[in-house]
């Protein structure tokens, strides 16, 4: 295995990368609804188990599109039961490290379903309501990503998130801005700091022993767009401070017209610390997930 990667779970796709996807960075997976983004993902958390030990997690922010599937999708790919950690569930200080205690690799925050995510579709009632959400799961955002990380858990994926025009106008990018720069960004002292707050001193000599590395964390980002055209995805440009332009990877899964048929095509648009391969890379999806041609 290649020192300080991780493999995305996809046959002769690491060489491809150099030897996979860089830790401690933020991969962004870019491509239309059912282009195979989510069974990427799961092939990529479930790569986690031969390389660190442990599956990845998944963190669903689906809010008005159908639900991804990820349940169906890791159990028929790498027969991988996902249990759903339960939003009522409120963070408990004292029984946060009991090695007895259920841990659960699946979460979806955001509850509101049907509802559009963007501030311009919203009116100020709904766009308020969808902030008190947020704000109300925050904790439980942060307990559970900081659980499984203590736990030893180093990869995580991020799905659901929707096509926007301006992506400071959506929640889901709120949200994802803020898992990104105070919780993955962060160092562990300061999550558990922002998670435990007036309990971190009465905690501290246990939080210590459990503290980890954010460098050896990765995060794959599934972001669905509009266009369904790879050459399309490739030449739409990123917006000036976009997130995603900080990503260290960003890989485009789109259709390619080949005369009266489509075939499924992979393009390595940025990979930093190694050179991107220069062609487009064809793939299929069978019950086992994504496999290169």
């Amino acid at each position: 295995m290649y020192e300080n990667r991780q493999s995305t779970g996809i046959a002769g796709l690491d060489e491809k990368l150099g030897g996979g996807l860089v830790n401690g960075t933020m991969t962004v997976l870019i491509g239309s609804s059912g282009i195979g983004k989510t069974q990427f993902g799961i092939q990529y958390a479930n790569a986690g188990l031969n390389q660190e030990g442990l599956r990845g997690i998944i963190f669903d922010m689906a809010s008005r599109i159908d639900p991804q599937g990820h349940k169906e999708y890791a159990q028929r790919i790498c027969n991988w039961i996902l249990k759903e950690e339960s939003l009522e569930k409120r963070f408990e200080h004292e029984k946060f490290f009991d090695n007895n205690k259920t841990v659960c690799d699946y979460f979806h925050p955001l509850q509101y379903q049907g509802k559009r995510v963007t501030k311009r579709d919203l009116d100020f009632e709904q766009w308020n309501d969808w902030n008190a959400e947020l704000s109300k799961n925050l904790e439980s955002t942060i307990a559970f990503f900081f659980r499984h990380f203590t736990n030893g858990v180093r990869r995580f994926v991020v799905d659901g998130i929707e096509p926007v025009q301006h992506q400071g106008e959506s929640i889901q990018f709120e949200l994802l801005e803020y898992i990104y720069h105070q919780i993955i960004r962060k160092d562990a002292e300061w999550v558990a700091r922002d998670l435990f707050r007036q309990n971190y001193f009465i905690y501290q000599e246990i939080i210590a022993k459990h503290l980890y590395r954010k460098e050896d964390v990765g995060c794959l980002v599934c972001y669905t767009t509009p266009e369904t055209s790879l050459d399309a995805m490739i030449e739409k440009t990123l917006d000036e401070g976009d997130l995603l332009a900080s990503a260290n990877t960003i890989i485009y899964m789109g259709k390619i017209r080949d005369g009266v048929k489509f075939k499924r095509g992979i393009y390595v648009a940025k990979h930093r610390s190694c050179k991107c391969p220069d062609e487009i890379l064809l793939y299929d999806i069978d019950d086992k997930g994504i496999f290169l041609l």
